[in-house]
């Protein structure tokens, strides 16, 4: 056995001591070191670490190994082994015959790690040096912050919690009525185009009779509507396709060949392409399903209302796709995004349907919209694997770094007596006639964020549950969310605008469904909260630019908020201490906070800093640094 101790303190290194034998052994081995931070290596811990092969020259290569999670690592191959220990100022080193890693927290080193070889030793460089921005310090820059995915927050104490809040049931703003529409009609999407909101939805018909379910009375169509307000909408007759001997309908495309593709135009995802790049005539885009060969086909329009499709063939075709898929331009991050529908297990090919498991999301990335990369699953930082049937996912207009998805949860609860007790219990019973689940099943909306689009922090809660208890609720199909969030003015004179969503009713009943719109404050998804007992959040180490901090908070007449702010030790800054923020009262969308001296931040914007939210009877929704 032997061991030693390794220590270094501000740059400078000593060894404590070796055994014997370590420096009589004469020893070939590889040495592999990864870190994501600048490390200096220099020759005489070479030399100890090489017991006794000083004399050998180093030289110097270029590694592409992958580095883990803000740790190096360390393996000897020589047929010994090591387990070391590193601390902010020393290093454990022990040898014995078994394999070894060495862990070293990034925070130790300070130069880039090159690839050095001595005799047998390498050492090999992270990928990306990051050496500017201390470890753990998150650059927020001047960008609106949620607390919608919890990433910024370090500890809660108090009563303070992270609160999920719901979407408030507003009027119904569109029935699918009209003869090409239907019962099944669904898939909406919704945007604002300039002083216009659009919607494209699927248009179906499902009619039920015992023991069957009748979904062929005219093909699927995707429909289009628009509206001056996000409130009151109308339909357009758009002359495109006919139904029934007329054109005078709002079908802008229908199931069915175009160009060299068959296309499905009941499965939509329209969206307004926000590249710079995009071509005039394909300032719209859309992501529809095909009929054969499976996949998913890109569509392209100048005006929204006249499509092509853009390609000979699906361009992604890894999937399932039985659901609402969809792309969008992620402007963010500079590329086009796409989600859609897989299963966990089973077989769904081009000749095999035989899903097995959950329904999925999965997600690629493209440059053009045509050329899509490796595709991956999605993730959840603490969710349970369960039915996500859409996922309606998309950057929030607000803070565009943000992704914020509304999946459908599906789950069959079978028969028992609160099912019975549920609405229209007859056309459940008829409905389970001819498929248990379309009696059993029951959807709601729920909320997850993302901030590199594969992993989200999934609300386990539902976001849009069913509601009190009414005709057309509580079934399957209900509350699906439609794709995506739009500003609307508030019912509430002199009131701020707010956020408008939209969700499915009335599904499987009659000759029609609905569509209702629910609101929710700007930015209001999650909140830090505390009741008047108290609580407090503390923000991990932050870099910003900016003059002012505004928040976006509510509180009671009673309540209140404060603000410290402190280095990244967690020391209270001179003249930002909580003694010098007087409390923040009132409900406002955003508000400067100031200290003592001020609200001139901007003196703090080369540092690493934490937030301090000490908060009673209030939550804050949001925060920005501002000019």
């Amino acid at each position: 056995m032997v061991s030693g101790w390794y220590e270094r303190e501000r740059g400078h290194s000593r060894a404590v001591r070796h055994d014997a034998q370590c420096r009589k052994a004469r020893l070939r081995r590889s040495i592999n070191v990864t870190s994501e931070i600048a490390v200096g290596l220099w020759e005489g811990f070479c030399r100890s670490l090489l017991a006794g092969d000083s004399q050998r020259t180093p030289t110097y290569r270029v590694s592409n190994r992958l580095p883990h999670d803000k740790l190096g690592a360390l393996s000897l191959s020589n047929g010994q082994a090591g387990s070391y220990n590193w601390h902010r100022v020393g290093l454990k080193l022990a040898l014995n015959n078994a394999p070894g890693i060495l862990a070293m927290p990034s925070i130790f080193f300070r130069r880039p790690i090159l690839l050095l070889t001595f005799a047998a030793a390498t050492i090999v460089p992270p990928p990306t040096l990051r050496a500017a921005q201390p470890p753990g310090v998150i650059d927020i820059g001047s960008r609106r912050e949620l607390f919608v995915d919890g990433f910024l927050v370090d500890r809660l104490t108090g009563k303070a919690e992270l609160r999920l809040h719901h979407p408030v049931p507003q009027e119904v703003v569109i029935v699918h009525d009209a003869p090409w529409e239907g019962s099944g009609s669904g898939y909406h999407s919704i945007f604002q185009d300039g002083a216009r909101y659009r919607m494209y939805y699927k248009a179906w018909q499902l009619t039920v009779t015992a023991g069957k379910l009748d979904n062929k009375e005219h093909p699927l169509f995707c429909c289009y509507a628009e509206s001056d307000d996000g409130i009151r909408w109308r339909k357009p007759e758009l002359g495109r396709h006919e139904f029934n001997g007329s054109k005078a309908n709002n079908i802008v495309i229908a199931s069915g060949k175009h160009g060299s593709v068959n296309a499905d135009a009941g499965h939509p995802a329209v969206f307004k392409d926000e590249n710079p790049q995009a071509a005039p005539d394909a300032r719209y885009k859309a992501i529809l399903r095909s009929n054969g060969p499976k996949g998913l086909l890109p569509f392209k329009s100048p005006d929204g209302l006249h499509w092509s499709p853009m390609s000979d063939a699906p361009v992604i075709t890894d999937g399932a796709f039985d659901s609402q898929n969809l792309a969008f331009w992620d402007g963010a991050r500079g590329e086009y995004r796409a989600y859609w529908r897989y299963f966990t297990g089973g077989v769904t090919d081009e000749k095999n349907w035989k899903p097995e498991g959950h329904r999925a999301i999965r997600t690629a990335t493209s440059k053009d919209f045509l050329t899509w990369g490796v595709p991956a699953d999605l993730s959840y930082v603490d969710s349970p694997s369960e039915q996500l049937y859409t996922n309606q996912i998309k950057p929030y207009h607000r803070a565009p770094h943000l992704l914020i998805g509304f999946p459908t949860r599906y789950t069959d609860r079978g028969w028992s007596e609160s099912m019975r007790a549920l609405p229209e219990r007859e056309h459940r019973e008829l409905r389970a006639s001819a498929n248990k689940r379309y009696g059993t099943a029951i959807t709601e909306g729920l909320l997850m964020a993302s901030r590199d689009g594969v992993t989200f922090k999934r609300w386990n809660e539902a976001f849009l549950r069913p509601g009190i208890e009414r005709e057309g609720a509580w079934n399957y199909g209900h509350q699906y969310i439609g794709w995506h969030l739009v500003e609307t003015k508030s019912a509430l004179e002199g009131a701020p605008d707010e956020l408008s969503l939209y969700a499915t009713e009335s599904y499987w009943t009659g000759k029609s469904s609905a569509l209702r719109r629910y609101t929710l404050r700007m930015d209001g998804f999650v909140s830090a909260q505390a009741p008047m007992s108290g609580g407090e959040l503390l923000t991990k180490p932050l870099r910003f630019k900016g003059r002012k901090l505004a928040l976006n908070f509510a509180t009671s007449a009673a309540g209140g908020v404060r603000v410290e702010i402190q280095d990244a030790s967690g020391k209270p800054l001179p003249g930002f201490a909580l003694e010098d923020c007087a409390p923040l009262f009132g409900d406002t969308l955003e508000r400067t906070v100031n200290w003592a001296r001020g609200g001139d931040v901007s003196a703090l914007s080369a540092e690493a800093i934490r937030l301090r939210f000490v908060l009673q009877d209030a939550d804050v929704y949001a925060f920005q640094f501002r000019e």
